[in-house]
């Protein structure tokens, strides 16, 4: 874990998935606030609130809840129904009694209101702002004066985010490379699809970096790609992490026509909206881009435009309130 601004620990738990982590995760969260000397709780994620909030009222300590995403609608419970019932009834449960909470974007915001009637806001996971960027030269990344930089990154690379497509898609594009940062569940069976249609010329893998280094990836890129699929209402409402760092590191985006992406992109018009995610599609889409370099450059000065107002400075400010009404 980077340095840190405050303390931090960390867990060995005897499981790392399943029924018991969760079992033995909330136990030890419970164990651990219950023995501690404390002021307030502050709950990440639905997998951590049933025992922030029972030490929150053995202790009588204020609790605020960040939902990071709509917990109950993950792909890993969409298709799993009794666990999705489970999670939903912890969700019934506790919600109703919290004074207010946040989460990642309107949408999902909506939705908590309309249900449980608890005032949600809205603090997104936006970077900080950027003041000089530190892009990787050509040189660095090992690429030709004439070659275009693809960009997927992120410390969650998994299935269904549209990386597989993306790589196939490098068969139909010359003179750019497609640089995968990170890792992630997809990451073995795109090394594999990598080698069997002889792509390797067309895509790097990187594992993952620190934020700083990472960002001096996203900098040097000419498109950065955002192809998460829409395959549950969790993703279908998705804001991730890696839009906002394309945009602080003035990198235009082409993205899958999610609704919380799609609405800010045209805001700013930073960016291009796929149609469908296929390789045939995204070709298509990058190809344009790269034989337009009039479009390209105008997306990216909006992405400029998009960097100074999408940006940690103002989401901070509405952190800081609602925690002063919760804690205060």
């Amino acid at each position: 874990m980077p340095e840190r601004s405050y303390a931090t620990k960390r867990f060995k738990l005897a499981f790392e998935k399943g029924a018991p982590f969760y079992a033995l995760l909330n136990l030890r969260f419970f164990l651990v606030l219950s023995f501690s000397k404390l002021d307030y709780i502050y709950a990440n994620d639905l997998d951590t609130l049933p025992a922030a909030f029972l030490a929150s009222k053995i202790k009588r300590k204020p609790l605020l809840y960040d939902s990071h995403e709509l917990f109950t609608e993950v792909p890993e419970l969409v298709n799993r129904p009794q666990i999705q019932k489970f999670w939903r009834t912890i969700e019934k449960w506790l919600l109703p009694n919290l004074k207010e909470m946040i989460t990642v974007n309107e949408s999902i915001a909506k939705i908590f209101n309309d249900q449980y009637k608890i005032n949600t806001n809205v603090v997104r996971n936006v970077p900080q702002k950027r003041e000089t960027l530190n892009a990787l030269s050509r040189i660095e990344l090992g690429l030709e004066a004439h070659q275009k930089m693809l960009i997927i990154q992120g410390s969650g690379l998994n299935v269904q985010r549209g990386i597989e497509e993306a790589v196939m898609a490098m068969a139909q594009i010359d003179n750019a490379i497609l640089f995968l940062v990170g890792d992630g569940d997809v990451i073995p069976n795109v090394k594999k699809l990598v080698a069997q249609n002889a792509l390797q010329d067309k895509v790097r893998f990187v594992s993952r970096l620190p934020y700083q280094e990472l960002m001096r990836y996203t900098a040097a890129a000419d498109l950065g790609l955002a192809l998460d699929k829409p395959l549950s209402l969790n993703y279908q409402l998705a804001l991730p992490n890696k839009v906002f760092d394309y945009i602080q590191g003035q990198t235009p985006i082409l993205a899958s026509p999610l609704i919380e992406i799609k609405q800010l992109i045209e805001k700013y018009d930073c960016g291009e909206i796929l149609e469908t995610v296929s390789p045939e599609c995204i070709a298509k889409s990058i190809n344009q881009l790269f034989d337009n370099p009039d479009r390209l450059a105008q997306l990216k000065k909006n992405c400029v435009t998009a960097a100074q107002r999408e940006n940690w400075d103002m989401d901070q400010e509405t952190l800081k309130q609602v925690i002063r009404r919760v804690f205060v």
